[in-house]
Parts: structure tokens; sequence; C-alpha cells
């Protein structure tokens, strides 16, 4: 017998919530980089600080594979259950590390070092939860809703980067700008610690989706194992998504110390895009199990490789809170369009016997391959060349990878072909 839509809810609520946190802790960092650099890693200019707190932020992204592969490989082996709930603890422990490091002007080298290991704790806590809950979020959704329950994983990054933009807004509102940098940022991270027993009351009821039968596919079932071409595919799909989730969570970064505008107006970069993203996610996950997964990977896709320039140019033009808004949330939502129907239609394509380990670690890959060295890498060529475009760049590269691979990908949506 079904369950009932109240459980459905309630289930889908708890694995909603906890990847929400997850991904808040993860962000946090980045909209604080800053500040980060300025407390663990002092250096004779801002930019060498800000360099290395970048840098310090990929450095989270090292241990993503091996958290994919471990957590990936005990979703499939033991249940999605209990690796969502250790990868929940890693992400707590690695919150309350963060939130109660002194910094180096108290220990020395020992603040960086603490850091570092933090980062690494986090990798391996998201690399394997964002595959794994994603695997949950299909498997659990009701009949004919699969688009909308997984577009769900890229609703709780919104949900994420709305809570950790509008905190930042309210510190930098109510201590000001020098506290927030002096200490303001750890209150962020010890908001998220404070949640965490939240996390761990709702996750523990949730039912396990493992053995259970999977719905009709719409195509002969192969065997238990992931095709090269699909996880090269998708691949390319988690590419260009990071790229562009990387570059737009980077506009508080670039429109502080790039294009120099106040901390307020930075601060509410983030906010708008965390908005844009719960909305145009769900929206393209409801329409991709009406129309199909491809249209919704491909046309706004297309549509964010054709605006992405202008939207920079106008901003970096004005230099004003309107058109970083506007640039902003045009650019997120073409990008969460097609982000959010591209992750269903990769974990639909790939075997539910693997599905778990398959898709964490094609994530992880992806995301450590261009996720860690985003940042870093345009704040350096912008540095380096003095053109303030390189952002558009950047993610116009990424979203002609995500259009091919769009191209290429077969449909999957099973509702298609089950009638």
């Amino acid at each position: 017998m079904p369950e009932t839509p109240t459980l459905k809810r309630r289930h889908m609520t708890a694995a909603v919530v906890g990847n929400a946190l997850e991904c808040y802790d993860f962000l946090t960092y980045a909209f604080f980089a800053a500040a980060i650099g300025h407390a663990f890693f002092p250096a004779k200019t801002p930019f060498i600080s800000l360099m290395i707190s970048l840098s310090t932020f990929g450095a989270g992204f090292a241990t993503r594979p091996l958290g994919a592969l471990l957590l990936g490989l005990m979703a499939d082996r033991v249940g999605r259950k209990p690796a969502m709930m250790l990868s929940f603890t890693l992400m707590g422990v690695s919150m309350l590390m963060m939130a109660a490091t002194p910094t180096y002007a108290q220990i020395g080298w020992v603040a960086p070092l603490i850091v570092v290991i933090t980062r690494l704790i986090q990798g391996l806590s998201v690399g394997g939860e964002i595959g794994v809950t994603t695997a949950y979020m299909i498997e659990a959704a009701a009949p004919g809703r699969r688009g909308y329950s997984g577009a769900w994983q890229y609703a709780t990054q919104g949900i994420a980067t709305l809570a950790a933009g509008t905190l930042g807004l309210v510190l930098t509102q109510t201590l000001g700008s020098a506290a927030v940098t002096d200490w303001g940022w750890r209150l962020a991270f010890l908001a998220g610690a404070i949640l965490l027993p939240i996390g761990v009351l709702i996750r523990r009821d949730l039912p396990e989706t493992l053995h259970e039968a999977e719905p009709h596919e719409g195509h002969a079932a192969g065997p238990a194992r992931a095709s090269w071409g699909v996880i090269a595919l998708g691949m390319m799909i988690v590419v260009a998504s990071t790229v562009q989730f990387y570059i737009l969570n980077y506009m508080t970064t670039y429109a502080g110390s790039v294009l120099h505008m106040t901390a307020n107006i930075s601060f509410a970069a983030p906010v708008v895009n965390g908005i844009t993203t719960i909305v145009f996610s769900l929206g393209a996950g409801a329409l991709s199990d009406r129309y199909g997964r491809k249209p919704l990977m491909l046309w706004p896709r297309l549509l964010l490789l054709l605006a992405t320039w202008p939207a920079f140019a106008f901003a970096a033009a004005h230099r004003d809170g309107p058109s970083l808004l506007i640039a902003t949330l045009v650019l997120t939502a073409l990008g969460q369009a097609a982000a959010a129907a591209g992750l269903v239609s990769v974990a639909e394509s790939l075997p539910k016997p693997v599905r778990g380990a398959s898709l964490a670690l094609l994530y992880a890959c992806a995301v450590a391959v261009v996720g860690g060295i985003t940042q870093p890498m345009v704040t350096w060529l912008i540095h380096r060349t003095g053109d303030v475009l390189w952002p558009a760049w950047w993610l116009m590269a990424a979203s002609a990878i995500g259009v091919v691979a769009a191209l290429l990908l077969r449909e999957t949506r099973p509702e298609a072909k089950a009638s």
C-alpha cells in the first residue's frame, strides 16, 4: 500500500531541511571568505589574504570524491538513511570547529591548519550528501512527480543561499562591517551548529527507499552498472551547473572586492540568488514532469549562454544595487531551471542498485574539478588582466558544455513512455 500524502510530505521535508543545513555551512564560508581570510590568513595585501581564503575554500572539494565513494557505497549497500545521517553528523562537527577556532593572531599557524581540516571534513560530508539525498528524493517521489521532487536538491541549495545571505545582511546591518570582519562571521557558523539537533531529529524517522521496487522507467533495465556515456554526460551537466552555482555565489565577493560596492549591496545578491533558485528549480522540476527533462535542460541553458555577457557587462558598467541584482536574478533563473532538470535526468539514467554511489561520485568528481578552482581562478584572472568580465567568460564556457550534454543525454522521464 502506498504511503499517505502526509507521510510523503513529512519525509521529503526531513530530507530537504537536512540537505539545506548541509549546504548552508558550505556556502557560509564562501560568503564570508574575505572576513575568514582576515582572521586566519593574514598577508601583505587584502588580495593575497582573499586568495588564500578562497583556495582553502577549494580544499573542501578535494575530499568530495572520497566522501562520495564512502557514503555512496554505504547508501547502496546499507541504506540511504544511515548514509544521510552520517554525512549530517560530519557537517555538524565541522560547523562547531569553524565557529570555535581561534584566530591566527591568537594561536599562530595552528589556526589555519584547523580551518583546512574543517574544510576537508565539510567536503567529505557534502560529497556523500548530495548524491545520496538526490537518489532518496527521486525514489521517495509520488508517481509522475520525480522531476519536482528531485528539483528540491537545488531548491535546498537556494534555501541555504538565502539563509546565509540574509544572515550576512542582518549581521552587516546590525553589527557593522568592521565587527562582522572581526568576529561577527562566527555567528553565521554558530547558527548552523545550533540547528544541528533539529536536523538529526527530523531525519531519524526517514523510511528507507533502497529496497523499494523501482517504478517502470520506460526503457529496458540494464545490468546494475552505469554506462560510461551516461557518466561522462552527467559530469558535463554537473560541471555546467557547478560553475554557474559558484560564479553566482561569487557575486558577494565580486561586488565588494572587484566592483567596490558596499557590504549591504553585496549581501543582497545571495538573497536574490536564493529566492530565485528556489522558485525556478521547483518550477523547472514540475514542468519537466509534464513536458520532459530534455527541453528544460536545453533551452534555459542556451539562453543562459546568450545572456551571461550582457548581464555581467550591465552590472560592471553601472556598479549599483539594481544592476547587480537584476543580473543575479536573470542568470540564476536560467541556470537553475536547466540545472534542476539536468540533475534529475542524470539520476534517472543510473541503475538503482548503483545510483547512490554513481551519482555521488560523478557529482563529486565534477565539482572537485571546477568547484574548487572557479572562484580563486576568476579572482586571479581579474587581478592579473584587469578585465572584470572574467566571471562571464568562465560561465559562458561552462554553459556551452551544458548545452552539448543536454543535446546528447536521452530523455529519461518514465511517464513519457509508461502510458
